[in-house]
């Protein structure tokens, strides 16, 4: 009976005669026991509600300590650790990203592209910086060494010790043509602009201590400001190639290293619009994950450092974007910020729904063929944990409803369920029979009950 091994590491792009796998929600991890490998499908984890600051989105965020800061519309918050948030000032403008940096001692930047703020932690005091030499358009910002350093939004960056205080003359060209975003990373600036990329290094030179690291720049630039994100001890990015195409990639010192393949570059060209992707990392169990949000296309993705591999993550049952738009590091958790409400998530591994709201667990198989000749499957054997049912309510019978495709990947049949065990009962197997005769197979099973959802890998047989 010959046996065939149903889920990879493919992804639909360019066509399902190339690869008709698909997956939402969920990563895969290899595991290794002994002789043998396999591979284990795991769903994303789910989401706790943390802090709620009203409709509209927050527009950045920093953790310092024990205290996380977040702007919303126009107000400057300090949350606590019991998501409780108080008011620290007001800023002038009520919408658009803001980027905020730390000095590591006692004060914050907070830039707009209209003003810059200083809060002062130790007087809870949030300032308007007043200094006419402050470049009153930079759109981010960051602190390197012992200077707070103002990017943009043309061709030049500023530097200031106590980001109260700024002199005209500490400036400098970043060479880009138009500064995009400036981040400071291991001991460097680096300086993106939408065709080319530059870093910068502290000479500790007299007049100005920035000097361009000669040899390095990059012929990369950044598609979209807010895609960039620090990912496992990098730097991740929607970039765009001396050619003008997008693709994702991430530093290794001054090397773009490429970590998108030409099925999901072919999916994100086609995008009628980019340049509003976002970008935020975590890790979760651990993965390294970089999240990329393509807001006007409806569309997350996120792309696992372990497994190398793109999965698309949604929200709801409906194949909404995900909701998150932002992420923290706070308290040893992960905040997710919802890109459409000042709701404010914890992420976690034993939540199975995003603050109440079921999302899918669901995978598109491998395109099953036999020597291009019509052949008949008659059993599939998916195995799941089992027994994982609630208690009551939605999810004590839990699900898992197959579909099949005999045209390639192009459309399915009715759906077949099976379940995944009611609570406890540990010896379910979630088995299918009698698939009949085709030229090709091709299977997605899906999952919108609340409950775990691992699987390690599954088996199909004539």
């Amino acid at each position: 009976m010959a046996k065939y091994r149903l889920f990879g590491v493919g992804l639909k792009g360019k066509s399902p005669v190339i690869s008709s796998q698909h997956r939402i929600n969920c990563y895969i991890e290899k595991i290794v026991d002994e002789d043998t490998e396999e591979t284990a499908i795991i769903a994303s984890p789910g989401m706790d509600l943390f802090c709620d600051l009203g409709d509209t989105p927050a527009r950045g965020r920093i953790e310092v300590g024990d205290l996380l800061y977040v702007v919303h519309r126009g107000t400057f918050y300090e949350i606590n650790n019991a998501g409780t948030a108080t008011s620290r000032g007001m800023l002038s403008s009520t919408s658009g990203r803001v980027d905020l940096s730390y000095n590591g001692d006692d004060v914050i930047l907070i830039t707009d592209g209209t003003a810059g703020y200083t809060y002062t932690i130790s007087t809870t005091t949030l300032a308007t910086v007043a200094d006419a030499d402050f470049p009153d358009t930079a759109p981010t910002n960051d602190f390197s060494d012992i200077y707070f350093i103002a990017f943009g939004p043309v061709d030049t960056f500023q530097i200031s010790e106590d980001g109260v205080t700024w002199d005209a003359l500490d400036i400098a060209n970043g060479n880009v043509g138009t500064i995009v975003r400036g981040i400071a990373d291991h001991g460097e600036l680096v300086i993106f602009g939408n065709k080319k990329t530059t870093f910068w290094i502290n000479s500790g030179g007299a007049d100005f201590p920035y000097q361009p690291v000669r040899g390095a720049d990059l012929e990369v630039g950044l598609a979209a400001r807010w895609s960039l994100a620090k990912f496992d001890d990098s730097l991740a990015f929607l970039g765009k190639n001396s050619l003008g195409q997008v693709q994702v990639y991430r530093l290794q010192g001054h090397t773009p290293v490429r970590i998108s393949d030409a099925e999901f570059e072919s999916i994100i060209n086609r995008y009628s619009t980019v340049s509003d992707a976002t970008g935020y990392a975590h890790f979760h169990e651990g993965h390294a994950f970089y999240r990329l949000n393509f807001p006007a296309m409806g569309k997350s993705w996120e792309y696992d450092a372990a497994s190398g591999l793109f999965t698309e993550r949604q929200s709801g049952l409906s194949g909404e974007r995900h909701r998150g738009e932002m992420c923290v590091d706070y308290q040893n958790k992960v905040r997710i910020f919802d890109y459409e409400s000042g709701k404010i998530y914890t992420l976690s591994a034993t939540t199975y729904t995003e603050n109440g709201t079921q999302y899918p667990f669901e995978i598109t198989s491998k395109r099953v063929i036999k020597d291009y000749d019509p052949f008949s499957l008659n059993k599939l054997y998916l195995d799941f944990e089992t027994g994982v049912g609630l208690a009551s309510g939605q999810g004590s019978d839990p699900q898992v409803m197959l579909t099949v495709s005999r045209d390639g990947g192009r459309s399915f049949s009715n759906e077949m369920w099976k379940t995944l065990g009611a609570i406890g009962k540990y010896l379910t197997r979630v088995e299918y029979h009698q698939f009949g005769t085709a030229d090709s197979f091709v299977f997605k099973l899906r999952i919108t009950d609340p409950v775990k959802r691992h699987m390690v890998n599954a088996a199909l047989f004539e």
